[in-house]
């Protein structure tokens, strides 16, 4: 009986391409390997003993593969479609297990905060929702439409009135503009606030540097050695930075940085200097901004909105300070702490550049848009229910 005789492999330019970059691949799956590499060797004229012998596979696999090639080209090395296992949930119990994902747990009498994937499993099957599940099942059927209960976002309701005014004051002032007016050269904006409860934690075991296959190792127990208060001031269009620890916040502590600020040029001489600062308790209210004008007639405070520090550019800035310089939080004293802080603002202050605020008046009139569309859904009672249903009141982030 005749042996039949290996199928003839002729490569095009491009397969040719195509298939080197696919035998040495160090990403594609192994089997896409292997079957690229059997066509190469057939089409350099090896036999199909030869190729399954410097392959190690067996000599029907080459002689499989190689005929796929020639019947079917590059795509004739791709798996078949399949069927696949049935589905063991019907599309009704998948529903239901999306709505209890979308549930809170009180109201299901649940004593969790928020879902779990195991606890949604053992939740469906103690309601009779399915007759068993897992958890990754669950989180698969969950991922389909982007559904995630075991996270959390925190928001709140605008409470201030006056939002739009005040906030649309401070973001002019970061694009140099007041009162319709353009800031001047002798005009300057300051960003201030306090970054509270700075701790000196002295570990009981000194931490260890980093080495090969080892990241920076802290002591878990430490000696409280007190706590300060760090208010800074920051030049927003001069990314300069004015430092002031103090044993704790209060008027004393904000009108020492004050001091420390409008004492120094340019600011002394400056025609104006905006403070923009929050409504906390050292520099709120009318009384405030009289007391600051007062020991400052160039001075000029304006003050975020309630619950809007994210206007506030200081906060950036105290954003990097916790996460270059406090932690992981390892000091023996609060001269240390001191020390830090002040070292900190000088290597800052030498490579600092402005900030790229991104946030404009028109993103505020979108803003506001929003929480007036969203205002009007919640007095509409025809408003439609569902997993992503928001409160009325927009979610502004923390």
């Amino acid at each position: 009986m005749p042996v039949p005789r290996a199928r003839q492999i002729t490569l095009t330019a491009a397969d040719r391409h195509r298939l080197k970059a696919l035998a040495y691949s160090h990403t594609a799956g192994y089997q896409q390997v292997i079957r690229a590499r059997i066509v190469r060797d057939a089409a350099h004229g090896y036999s199909n003993t030869k190729i399954a012998a410097r392959r190690q596979v067996h000599v029907d696999t080459v002689r499989y593969w190689r005929g796929r090639y020639a019947d079917e080209g590059l795509p004739g090395l791709a798996d078949r479609q399949r069927s696949g296992r049935p589905a063991r949930f019907t599309p009704v119990q998948v529903a239901e297990v999306k709505a209890l994902a979308c549930q809170l747990p009180a109201e299901a009498e649940v004593p969790l905060s928020r879902w779990s994937c195991p606890d949604l499993a053992h939740e469906a099957i103690a309601r009779g929702l399915v007759p068993a599940i897992s958890a990754s099942t669950i989180r698969r059927i969950l991922a389909d439409d982007t559904i995630k209960p075991w996270q959390h976002q925190s928001w709140i309701f605008i409470r201030d009135p006056d939002f739009a005014v005040k906030a649309s004051r401070v973001l002019d002032l970061y694009a140099r503009t007041y009162d319709g007016e353009p800031l001047g050269e002798d005009e300057y904006v300051i960003s201030s606030d306090e970054k509270t409860s700075i701790q000196a934690r002295c570990r009981c075991h000194p931490t260890l540097a980093p080495g090969t296959a080892r990241m920076m190792r802290v002591n878990h127990e430490y000696d409280r050695g007190g706590a300060l208060a760090y208010l800074a001031a920051y030049d927003v269009h001069q990314a300069r930075v004015f430092g002031h620890c103090a044993a704790k916040t209060g008027i004393v502590p904000f009108m020492t940085l004050a001091e420390k600020v409008m004492t120094q040029e340019p600011y002394a001489s400056a025609k104006r200097v905006f403070w923009v600062v929050d409504n906390g308790s050292s520099h709120r209210g009318q009384a405030s901004i009289d007391r600051l004008a007062k020991r400052f007639p160039n001075a000029v405070m304006v003050h975020t909105p309630v619950h809007a520090s994210w206007v506030n550019q200081i906060e950036i800035f105290f954003s990097i300070v916790q996460r270059k310089v406090v932690s992981p939080n390892d000091f023996t004293s609060l001269d240390q702490v001191e020390d830090r802080l002040t070292a900190f603002e000088q290597r800052y202050n030498a490579t600092a550049r402005p900030f790229r605020w991104k946030f404009t008046p028109a993103d505020l009139e979108d803003l506001m848009a929003r929480i007036e569309r969203h205002e009007q859904k919640e007095q509409n009672p025809q408003q439609p229910t569902g997993c992503d249903h928001q409160p009325a009141a927009l979610a502004l982030t923390a």
